[in-house]
């Protein structure tokens, strides 16, 4: 039996997908742990049989449709040895995974980080799902885990956190899917989405992205969170029940259907909703609509700072200041490597020739390189 320890070793499985390589850099690099990595996948990766006997928390990182039976397998094999140990996963559905976890003697917790492997090198401003189901010794190891992935972390259990992913995920993943379709069997009549986009409004700059980000993606993933979710049926069919009431009442087209229409969709959608969501909502929204507008914006450059430390942005601002150069937006992003880049929009008409000799300044002295957008 191994005891919780500050430094624990790290056994992966599935280290060689996109997540698995995503969490053995943050292991490595922000939490100076070893890491051990299995993937199926990959015969130079250590075996089954190594990871259960090295590693003191051993993490699933596998398809969504293979991590039960996998987990299961790995329990048997270990046969007792995982006692005291901590065991995780983090798929995006959890009844399952974590039953079979709790299959084992070690302790159990359940993550489901909501989003794809990000650039940055911490989760920082996204949400973790957190699913505690036997945890005691390796506690203050987990908090100091969740601190370091400076994730916004929300507690669920594994029934509810499915029960709500048929909304958030399923639901969400299988309108924009639907949406594709449309645009699809429509491009011959309107035109390919391609075409479409420059006529766009902000909503439909924003459905077209989701789904682009979608069909860009690992198709698996998506085609196991509405197949591997018990409770996606139900909510699928429902979505596709308001589309039907939908249709129905705009091709009816009277004054009648335009009151049920008011009624159904506008009203009673409203006040479930409620003033303080419906405000906040409202509020981001607009937030990404001026984003969508900078980012749009052609008269831009992006910037690294090699100095990451108070004051460099104040440096890299009188740059621009001395050249006479105007900042009329700037947004700031960090690499999973950690370099800190900043995104600077100029307002129009600032004269090519001052951006130049600012741009010079900026190589010159060493405070920013200019990267590709």
């Amino acid at each position: 039996m191994s005891e919780p320890t500050q430094r624990p070793r790290i056994g992966i499985v599935g280290s060689a997908g996109a997540y698995g390589r995503w969490l053995r850099t943050f292991f490595e690099t922000r939490m100076g742990l070893e890491v051990i990595g299995h993937d199926p996948a990959d015969p130079a990766s250590a075996g089954e049989d190594g990871l259960l006997e090295q590693a003191d928390v051993l993490l699933f990182s596998a398809p969504i449709r293979r991590t039960p039976a996998l987990i299961e397998r790995y329990a048997q094999q270990s046969a007792g040895r995982e006692a005291g140990r901590l065991w995780l996963d983090v798929t995006s559905v959890k009844a399952a995974p974590v039953a079979a976890m709790l299959g084992s003697k070690a302790e159990v917790v359940g993550l489901h980080p909501m989003t794809a492997p990000p650039k940055s090198p911490t989760l920082k401003g996204r949400v973790l799902v957190v699913c505690e189901a036997r945890l005691s010794s390796w506690r203050p190891w987990l908090e100091s885990l969740l601190a370091a992935l400076e994730a916004e972390c929300v507690r669920a259990t594994p029934e509810r956190h499915d029960r709500v992913m048929a909304l958030v995920q399923a639901m969400v993943h299988a309108s924009h899917l639907a949406q594709a379709g449309v645009l699809r069997e429509q491009a011959g009549l309107a035109g390919t989405l391609a075409e479409l986009l420059p006529l766009r409004s902000v909503s439909f700059e924003m459905d077209a992205a989701v789904a682009a980000r979608i069909l860009s993606l690992n198709p698996a993933i998506y085609e196991d969170i509405q197949f591997g979710n018990p409770h996606a049926p139900e909510v699928l069919r429902a979505l596709a029940a308001q589309l039907v009431r939908m249709a129905a009442l705009v091709g009816q087209g009277d004054e009648a259907a335009r009151a049920g229409f008011r009624a159904e969709f506008l009203d009673a959608n409203r006040d479930a909703f409620g003033g303080s969501v419906l405000a906040a909502g409202n509020y981001t929204y607009e937030r990404l609509g001026y984003l969508l507008a900078d980012l749009a914006d052609t008269h831009t450059l992006g910037i690294h700072l090699p100095e990451d430390r108070p004051g460099s942005l104040r440096s890299l601002l009188h740059v621009f200041e001395r050249h006479g150069v105007n900042i009329a937006s700037l947004h700031s992003s960090r690499t999973q490597a950690g370099e800190l880049h900043f995104r600077l929009g100029f307002s129009g008409g600032t004269p090519a020739a001052r951006l130049a000799d600012a741009v010079a300044e900026l190589a010159r002295s060493g405070i920013g390189r200019v990267v590709p957008d």
